[in-house]
Order: structure tokens, then sequence, then C-alpha cells
């Protein structure tokens, strides 16, 4: 089987009921949603600009919190991934908020040419979603074919420094362990547990297959598909500062189109 078949059977094999068990049911999710959707979306947030009346695309949209979220806020809403689990779960999130959202799933570089439509004020990708392509130039190409003239591409993804260089281990008088164990310009396809494993209750858990970025690898690939390199923004681990400060736990990058 190939990796993306590998990783599509896996992410439409229990994300529902993990994220029921992660988030509680898609009305129970809405409702603490809809108290305060500018949270809910984080600090990758700030690079947006006034999202209001604005057309927003959010590729590997997964189940559809951050998507939502913005709806909630006045955007016109569209998600693109491949799993028909995760559109499940966002589908019915909107429709309990009263958000509405479009959710096209399909393979990012397999869109249907009238989706390629040059239309989008904003593209955004975020969290643990570039270790799913085996190269980025493509996946890039995709987000410059979305935008339209002066529109932003934002990425924000898991700095590689703590994905591809250091792993941890508990904590000791409040400092928590790290090494070097990993080759950062490593740049092998790896099998690990699909991101939704720790929320299900699969005796067995679902793999995929993945492939791990160098920060030089991602910026040099953005800039190749012709957008405009803004800002690159390195970010400590805002949720736990004593025991990860000073090690780099997530990037943002923000591009726009000519």
């Amino acid at each position: 089987m190939k990796s993306n078949e590998k990783n599509q059977q896996a992410w439409n094999t229990g994300a529902f009921e993990a994220w029921v068990k992660r988030f509680g049911s898609p009305v129970e999710a809405a409702q603490k949603l809809q108290e305060n959707p500018q949270k809910k979306i984080g600090e990758i947030y700030d690079y947006f600009g006034e999202v209001s009346g604005k057309k927003v695309m959010n590729l590997l949209g997964s189940n559809g919190m951050k998507a939502v979220a913005l709806a909630l806020l006045g955007a016109n809403v569209t998600i693109v991934d491949f799993s028909a689990d995760n559109a499940r779960y966002a589908e019915e999130l909107s429709h309990a908020a009263q958000a509405e959202i479009r959710y096209v799933v399909s393979d990012v570089l397999q869109l249907p040419s009238h989706e390629l439509s040059a239309e989008y004020d904003l593209v955004f990708m975020e969290k643990g979603v570039l270790h799913y392509f085996l190269d980025l130039n493509p996946l890039f190409q995709v987000v410059a074919t979305l935008l339209k003239p002066g529109g932003r591409f934002v990425l924000q993804d898991f700095h590689p420094v703590s994905t591809k260089l250091i792993s941890s281990r508990g904590t000791t008088a409040n400092i928590r362990k790290h090494k070097v164990t990993g080759n950062y310009f490593d740049d092998a396809v790896v099998e690990r547990e699909v991101a939704y494993s720790k929320y299900s209750d699969d005796a067995v858990p679902t793999k995929v297959y993945q492939r791990y970025w160098t920060l030089g690898e991602v910026i040099t690939s953005v800039a190749g598909s012709g957008l405009t390199i803004k800002e690159l923004k390195e970010l400590p681990n805002l949720s736990s500062e004593v025991f990860d400060a000073g090690i780099p736990k997530s990037f943002i990058v923000v591009a726009e189109k000519s």
C-alpha cells in the first residue's frame, strides 16, 4: 500500500469516535466553541488580519475546530481534508454551532480544477500537517493557486528541533529532561501512530507514514511556490514555559501572493 493510501485509511478508521472522546459530542464542543472562538484558534489568529467577510481555506482542517471558530467570527470558510470521519465531526460541529462551513473531502494534491480558483483571501494550515507530505513543492503550489492576488498564507507547524532532534522525558524539580537523540537532517519516511490514537479505544493503534522536514526545507519550498515570505516566527512551548523555556516548539510562516 502506498504511504498516502495508508494515511488516508488511518484517518478514516475511528477518527470521529476519537474526537468525541477528546472534545465531547459535536453539540458539547460547539457550546464551548461559541463561548470564545478566537481563543480556540490560538496564537496563529494574530497573523490572519480581519477575517469577517473574508474567504478562507483551511487545508487539512481535520475536525473543523479552527474553521468553525473562524465561521463564528464571520469568515466564509472551506476545509479540504481527505478524512470522511473528520468531515462528519466538523459538519455536525458547524451545524450545532450555527456557523456554516464547506467541507471538501479530498486529497489536497488531487483537488478538482474548479476548486483551484485563485479566490481565497487567506489559506492556512496548522500543527502536525507537513509531515504527511513526501514532497512539499506540490503542496505549496496548490496554496499559491488557491490564493487571490494579495492573499495571505499562514502556516503553523511543530518546530523540527522538537520533532527531529530532541526527545523529552519526565520532570524533576520542574525541569524536563531533554536529550539530543535524533538527526536533524534525516529525510527518512517513518511509521508512527496516527495523531488521534491517544484518544482512541482501539486495541491496535493505527499507523501512518510521515516525513519530517527541516525549517530550511519548509522556507525554501514556500518561496519556490512564488509566494513572498513576510515573516518567520519561532515560538516556545506556550503552555509550559517552565519546562521547555529556550526550546522552539512551533513556528509560523506568513507569506503573500503578489
